[in-house]
């Protein structure tokens, strides 16, 4: 299972009903973070969760309303007696950005791991999630995440028993062990079907419509993305910016076709994101305007 809460759908400045970008995600006890918007650690405790097990904060880029709610962040998770290793993932420039911010959050109980990006495209696999970050075009360096739990095939204990390996192998070659048992080696893809289905959700936000948006939100099980301008008209606003607008949005929704779309990273001036749904599912009926606090728990297919 895959938890996801989507903290705050803001962009540009918190209000008193909309707190900055923020998403969490909860998987098999590892807890990961996407931007760090102000106000994000009041999301934390308004949806009930604990920042204390936060094991990756992933940076979609520096500007003040993706990154600003950090250093309280980390005090908060010191003052929890976080003690185990904290991963932070962003573009060029993050560990001089995050020890900028880190003068008045000093002294922490634990220790601070930086992962820059550099390429277009990188993988980073953190137990249970991967993590795939790929660049995408706002004014400054900017990247969307898809982070995926994978799922092995089945283990198929009629191949084993064919080939004689004993019983006592088996758990250790569903777990991805090689056995090496005098002259006989036995490995995980002599009892292993092919790999099923696992869960797949994208985020992306503060950009231009790009066709690699699409590829990575591909039938996912949930696309999350900035929905910044409601009016059509502010069109030349979105591209002044490099943000979208949220028939942008649908129409990469219609591209991608994940099972679910979730718009955030609302304009200030857009009070109502409601008001322009219908129109949005008309192009891609999947497509719904989110607000602070949605959260989804996501499971496998049933097979």
């Amino acid at each position: 299972m895959l938890d996801i809460c989507l903290l705050g759908t803001g962009g540009m400045m918190p209000l008193p009903y909309r707190w900055l970008t923020s998403m969490m995600a909860r998987c098999e006890g590892v807890n990961l973070l996407i931007d760090c918007g102000e106000g994000t650690q009041i999301a934390i405790k308004e949806k009930g969760w604990s920042p204390k097990p936060i094991d990756v904060i992933c940076f979609t880029h520096y500007h003040a309303d993706h990154i600003s709610g950090l250093p309280g962040l980390l005090l908060t998770m010191g003052n929890c007696e976080k003690t185990t290793p904290l991963l932070v993932i962003g573009p060029k420039g993050l560990e001089r950005v995050v020890n900028a911010m880190r003068v008045i959050a000093p002294e922490l109980p634990f220790e601070i791991q930086f992962r820059e990006l550099r390429e277009s495209e990188e993988v980073i696999d953190f137990a249970p999630y991967k993590i795939e970050a790929y660049k995408v075009n706002h004014r400054v360096t900017c990247y969307g995440y898809r982070i995926s739990i994978e799922r092995k095939g089945k283990f198929d204990a009629e191949r084993a028993k064919a080939l004689d390996i004993p019983l006592k192998y088996w758990n250790k070659l569903q777990h991805g062990e090689i056995i090496i048992d005098g002259d006989k080696t036995y490995t995980p893809d002599m009892v292993m079907g092919e790999a099923r289905r696992g869960i797949k959700v994208n985020y992306c936000t503060d950009t231009r419509p790009e066709p690699v948006i699409a590829e990575y939100a591909k039938d996912c099980d949930l696309f999350i993305c900035e929905g910044m301008y409601g009016e059509d008209e502010k069109e030349e606003n979105a591209k002044g910016y490099k943000h979208m607008t949220m028939t942008e949005a649908a129409n990469l929704g219609k591209e991608a076709n994940p099972k679910r779309m979730w718009l955030t990273h609302y304009s200030p001036s857009m009070n109502k994101p409601d008001e322009y749904i219908e129109g949005l599912k008309k192009i891609f009926p999947a497509i719904r305007t989110a607000r602070d606090g949605w959260s989804i728990e996501l499971g496998y297919e049933e097979e």
